[in-house]
């Protein structure tokens, strides 16, 4: 782990103790695509006043994305964040109103490679994608692969390429099974050399090993000065699931995925319908 920083976190400044009034939780962990965004990358007013209110109440409110920093940093600018981030599942501790890399984490490349070769002898030839890392870090794409949405990526051919700058994470996909099957069968056969996480449509990911959501959430509400038993975590999709097992309780939105909604402990509205703002208006109304 690189730490780049050690300054404190602008305005994502923890709330003295009990300085959260009726509100029973100081951090709000927010996940990004499918949680907080709506289906057109927007945040609603609802819920953009409803995290106001908890803020002004005396929580903090820390985004934790799958995406790596500059998948997210025009999104965070574009919203006026300028608190704390957690991207890259977990890898990068991002200071939004500085535009600094706090912390980062790298894939074992070695490791990589010998995972990669591992599950391509179970599966057949993958198509792949590769985070690299840093504010500017590129993510490599190789052919075949898909990419959603409009997200900048640039175009692999020579395999090397992959492995020639420090990366955070290796994206793969599959022609023939579906992201559960793939992801599960990365684990049975890679398990022990990389985390395996399936964090979207298409979006299965091997990252450093024993990394997640959880990791970075945790050394992000350290620097605010908060707990585990301070936070309420909000996701949508499996990638969540150490999240919420870290906080104190978790939200999962209508729309996740059933493997979250089985370890939540609550399911709210989906993205498109608000649920953020529903539980927070609930909770600042009690």
């Amino acid at each position: 782990m690189t730490d780049t920083a050690s300054a404190e976190a602008g305005s994502a400044v923890a709330p003295e103790a009990g300085s959260a009034g009726g509100f029973p939780y100081r951090l709000i962990a927010t996940d990004l695509d499918g949680t907080l965004l709506r289906g057109d990358d927007t945040v609603s007013s609802r819920t953009r006043e409803a995290l106001a209110a908890a803020t002004a109440a005396g929580a903090a409110h820390i985004v934790v994305t799958g995406r790596a920093v500059p998948w997210t940093r025009h999104i965070l600018d574009d919203l006026g964040y300028d608190g704390l981030a957690v991207c890259g599942q977990g890898a990068q501790v991002y200071h939004a109103g500085e535009h600094r890399l706090l912390t980062s984490v790298t894939l074992d490349r070695q490791l990589a490679g010998v995972a990669l070769a591992k599950i391509e002898a179970e599966t057949g030839p993958l198509y792949l994608a590769a985070s690299r890392d840093g504010l500017e870090g590129d993510v490599l794409v190789g052919p075949g692969y898909a990419v959603g949405g409009h997200l900048p990526a640039v175009p692999f051919t020579d395999a090397s390429d992959l492995w020639s700058a420090p990366l955070n994470k290796i994206y793969i996909q599959h022609p023939t099974l579906s992201d559960d099957e793939l992801a599960e069968a990365a684990r049975q056969a890679a398990g022990g050399f990389v985390t395996v996480v399936m964090a979207g449509a298409g979006v299965v990911e091997l990252l450093p090993l024993g990394l997640s959501k959880a990791t970075g959430l945790s050394l992000a509400a350290r620097r605010l000065g908060l707990k585990a038993a301070d936070t309420i975590a909000f996701g949508d999709m499996p990638n969540d699931v150490p999240m919420f097992g870290w906080a104190a309780r978790g939200v999962a939105m209508a729309n996740a995925h059933e493997e979250l909604k089985a370890v939540a402990d609550e399911v709210t509205s989906s993205n498109d319908e608000d649920g953020i703002a529903v539980v927070l208006e609930r909770l600042l109304s009690a």
